[in-house]
């Protein structure tokens, strides 16, 4: 079961999120969410465990513990939705003509 977990501090470890959810149950994966340009952590992260009960133990436990001064969020994670127009792709895209200096 895949676990949603917010409000994390900026400075904790995927270790110390780990040993927090392994008392309840065994975790597969921790995974926290970083900033692309930062490297920063955005203050959230998933979590697996293979056990449903365990999870659902888990979630309950865990939401509204507070780590490192900060009251965790935790729930069930729902499945990424797609976003309009595939991705990346902000509209326009290939040549458009008009605008820009002439070489010539």
């Amino acid at each position: 079961m895949n676990i949603y977990v917010g409000n994390l501090p900026k400075k904790t470890s995927e270790e110390a999120v780990r040993k927090l959810f392994e008392s309840h149950g065994e975790v597969t994966e921790v995974k926290l969410i970083k900033d692309q340009f930062s490297g920063d952590l955005k203050g959230f992260g998933f979590i697996t465990m293979p056990g449903k009960a365990d999870a659902q133990k888990a979630i309950q436990e865990v939401n509204g513990m507070e780590l490192e001064g900060r009251t965790l969020i935790v729930n069930e994670a729902r499945p990424r939705k797609e976003k309009p127009g595939g991705g990346r792709n902000r509209g326009g895209g290939g040549y458009q003509g008009g605008g820009g200096r002439s070489r010539y």
